[in-house]
């Protein structure tokens, strides 16, 4: 089930259709759960506390072999090296199965995964979405994507050559804000909506529609 029913769909759709009456440019509008699966990140996290947990028992080895004594009765045993290192890596694998499951609550997940490798990743898909469905797709190459990422809580617009030449990625900060306000209300219609007419704007100032303009792009939402 997407994020949006088909009235939700229809009010993106009805903006985009509005916002290029008054440009040349193509507006194509993306809403995804997630850009990646970030398998990587969360191995790297159940490395890295395998790792720790392996590395305090191997400095403090004493007090977690008299807990081992404690938990079988109390009774005292000389561990040999052969013994130890196989509760070692019991520890660390237990450790790394551990921090893999709790992982699989996609909330903490999200939440442990850095805020730049999000930001890379969500900029990486919404670039790889602009190619195979706005760029060089239009007569004077002024195809614009609005990409909005669920998971992460990111969004990010990605422009055909022309039009990034000619206007500062700045100047699609406000169209950002006001398409985020709305959505951290839960309110992902309308954001989608109020970004989309705000990017509109600045391609009407920059790509004013001519007489013989045509729509050459969808102007649908597309939900992956």
């Amino acid at each position: 089930m997407g994020y949006l029913d088909a009235k939700g769909h229809q009010i993106v759709s009805d903006a985009v259709a509005l916002a290029e009456e008054q440009t040349s440019g193509e507006i194509v509008t993306v809403l995804a759960d997630r850009s990646d699966g970030y398998t990587d990140v969360a191995l790297w996290w159940a490395i890295g506390a395998s790792f720790t947990a392996m590395s305090v028992m191997v400095a403090f080895p004493d007090f977690f072999l008299d807990k081992i004594d404690w938990m079988m009765g109390g009774w005292t045993a000389e561990w040999t090296s052969g013994e130890f290192a196989t509760i070692l890596l019991a520890v660390g694998l237990t450790k790394f199965l551990a921090v893999l499951a709790i992982q699989l609550w996609q909330p903490l997940k999200f939440r442990l995964i850095p805020s730049p490798v999000t930001e890379i990743r969500v900029r990486e898909e919404a670039i790889r979405h602009f190619k195979v469905g706005a760029e060089r797709r239009t007569h004077g190459r002024t195809g614009v994507l609005l990409y909005l990422s669920m998971r992460e809580h990111r969004a990010e617009i990605v422009a055909d050559e022309p039009i990034a030449t000619r206007v500062p990625a700045e100047v699609w900060g406000e169209a950002m804000v006001d398409m985020l306000a709305e959505v951290s209300r839960g309110r992902i219609a309308e954001g989608l909506a109020a970004g989309v007419r705000d990017v509109g704007l600045v391609l009407a100032e920059h790509f004013p529609r001519g007489e013989h303009d045509e729509n050459e792009l969808p102007d649908r939402l597309i939900e992956v």
